[in-house]
């Protein structure tokens, strides 16, 4: 019998399933500084095979699958300066062939040249996306009805992906993810535990819709990274992830409530893509013992969310947690004097 999921349309952007490894010298690290660590495995969404891969290409198999069947020509979205989904959008959309417009907000109090010029900004212009600034104070909704209005007006057919990607469509990307994973990990392991950065709530949602439907005793939780508001946070995930049960699974009489999200907000720090020391602590730690590059702005901070929950005795040594690597290794260009410490450590010898 075909489960339902399985018929919703979706592009093939990502490729073969991405793996899912082993973190034993992370763990040995760990280990070393006194802790008990569990088994550790790493989700490796930063080699979904488009555009540089990343979470977002997932939710755009869904999204521009919708699009495409909608007759559209021109996808608009939306993200800060350096978003990762901007650049998977534009990326995702040069490969079939779509027009992409990224509307780009100076959300970060960060006027770097790099920030402003590298990263995921160079990125999207070489895909060839159309990408317009704004700063902070602008009106966001105002500013994408005036695009969606201008594309009309011209001739187009646009269609919205939201920020992130983070609609019920979108979230349905990573109910795909926990069927993959538990394929991947075989009848012998239990998930306990599912370690992702939160920011516009619809990986972690995904997630926690294709745990309440596929497994049930795995928990996850979520590391805030975008929004301060803990309570708010908790009611948009499970908002997002009820309507995404309701589109993956409509036999299903199944809801999330804000009680059932776990959600750890004390790893922000001064706010959304600004860095923390434990975040660039992370960012290191995890390059020189697994040769694995996180982001600045989502699984560096995420990841410093797990060390800190390991430190803290949140695991049991028998337990199995998997960390989402949600890709964006390009905006580590964009937050060079976070790394200054590693650029010193570079010995240069005269020839």
């Amino acid at each position: 019998m075909t489960d339902h999921f399985d018929t919703i349309d979706r592009l093939d952007l990502v490729g073969p399933p991405t793996a899912l490894q082993e973190m034993p010298r992370l763990k040995a690290a760990l280990e070393s500084m006194g802790v008990d660590c569990p088994r550790l495995l790493v989700k490796r969404e930063d080699l979904t095979q488009t555009a540089g891969g990343g979470n977002k290409v997932r939710k755009l198999e869904y999204l521009l699958a919708d699009a495409k069947a909608k007759g559209a020509d021109t996808i608009i979205t939306a993200g800060a300066m350096q978003s990762n989904h901007v650049r998977q959008t534009a990326g995702a959309c040069a490969k079939l062939g779509l027009e992409c417009v990224g509307l780009l907000f100076k959300t970060v109090p960060n006027e770097a040249p790099a920030y402003e010029q590298s990263g995921n900004v160079l990125l999207d212009g070489i895909f060839g996306a159309q990408i317009r600034t704004y700063p902070a104070t602008a009106n966001g909704r105002q500013v994408l009805d005036d695009v969606l209005t201008e594309m009309k007006a011209a001739g187009r057919t646009p269609y919205i992906v939201p920020v992130g990607g983070s609609n019920e469509i979108g979230c349905l990307a990573y109910v795909r993810v926990v069927r993959e994973m538990l394929e991947q990990a075989g009848p012998d392991t239990s998930i306990d535990h599912i370690i992702v950065a939160n920011g516009s709530a619809g990986t972690h949602a995904g997630l926690a819709a294709g745990a309440a439907l596929y497994a049930s005793g795995t928990m996850v939780r979520g590391i805030s990274v975008l929004n301060s508001n803990a309570d708010k946070v908790r009611e948009t995930t499970a908002s997002l992830a009820s309507a995404t049960i309701a589109l993956a699974a409509p036999d299903k009489e199944m809801s999330i409530s804000s009680s059932d999200i776990v959600l750890h907000d004390g790893f922000l720090g001064e706010g959304y893509g600004m860095p923390t020391p434990e975040m660039a602590a992370a960012v290191r730690l995890v390059a020189r013992t697994e040769g694995l590059l996180l982001d600045p702005v989502y699984s560096g901070k995420a990841m410093a969310g797990l060390i800190g929950l390991i430190q803290t005795g949140a695991f049991s040594p028998d337990e199995t947690v998997i960390f989402i690597a949600t890709g964006g290794s390009p905006g580590l260009f964009a937050y060079i004097d976070s790394f200054n410490g590693a650029l010193a450590e570079v010995e240069t010898v005269s020839a």
